[in-house]
């Protein structure tokens, strides 16, 4: 059985060929201004990357994410909050609670033992916790991505950032700067800042144990380890790349219709 994921997010296309359960390949590109376009580019590279010559050598594809809806190989399209559950839930059973971090919005989502969502609550009305926010804060920082979680991990005082608004939080950081704020302090106040809101986001759906982060936004250990302070437990690392979370729950689920179909075909 050869099935595929593909995750259309806002900022980076990602896709998964799995075989008999297992992952056989996965890609992660940036977006391009077309979802259709990202589409067929990520999955093209992960079926050369798993050695398939073509769309056709898989048996089902489901779509999920930002642009599921452009996605015009899939068998079928499902929300990213099912597919970003499933796939925390396959990477590590014991997960609980899911905190995803999307390009343009971020989601927490409780889930039973099965992967399944109870759950959940979604900020998609405001930029600041999401990925657009991180970009803003490190252009204006000037350290990359990368920087803001090395750099705010050598902090000793966090700056104190206040505002919920990413505009208005992005004004405050360049006042810390003219400040004479170290850059390590404010990279700290930044990460802090967005744990407080996902805080308050895991306590709505019930904080419970193991949570783990899900997203291109797990990759920041500074913000993990926020998260960790505010909410008291810790955030379990996942045994694979956190971004393509989405794309593997979309490749479990087409694995599951696949299978359901050649149930009901009669022998």
């Amino acid at each position: 059985m050869i099935v595929g994921g593909c995750d259309v997010g806002s900022a980076t296309g990602k896709a998964v060929v799995m075989k008999d359960g297992e992952i056989a390949s996965y890609i992660i590109i940036p977006s391009t201004t077309k979802p259709e376009v990202t589409a067929r580019i990520v999955m093209d590279e992960a079926l050369k990357k798993a050695g398939l010559s073509s769309l056709e050598d898989l048996e089902y594809i489901v779509g999920t994410g930002y642009g599921r809806l452009k996605v015009p190989f899939a068998n079928e399209n499902i929300s990213e909050i099912t597919c970003h559950a499933r796939g925390a839930h396959w990477l590590s059973n014991t997960v609980r609670t899911v905190v995803d971090i999307g390009g343009q919005d971020c989601k927490v989502m409780s889930i039973n033992d099965k992967g399944n969502v109870l759950e959940f609550v979604m900020n998609d009305r405001c930029a600041a916790g999401t990925g657009r926010f991180f970009e803003s804060m490190a252009r204006v920082l000037d350290c990359g991505l990368e920087g803001i979680s090395s750099l705010s991990l050598k902090s000793e005082s966090p700056a104190i950032i206040t505002s919920q608004c990413s505009v208005f939080a992005e004004s405050e950081v360049v006042t810390l700067i003219n400040e004479g704020i170290e850059i390590v302090d404010i990279a700290a106040g930044v990460n802090n800042s967005v744990a407080g809101r996902l805080n308050s986001m895991v306590r709505k759906v019930g904080l419970v144990e193991d949570v783990a982060l899900t997203g291109g936004c797990a990759k920041n250990e500074g913000l993990a380890k926020a998260l960790e302070d505010k909410l008291g437990v810790s955030v379990k690392k996942l045994p694979q790349d956190p971004q393509i979370a989405g794309a593997i729950g979309a490749a479990l689920i087409a694995a599951e219709k696949l299978s359901k179909q050649s149930e009901a075909i009669p022998s």
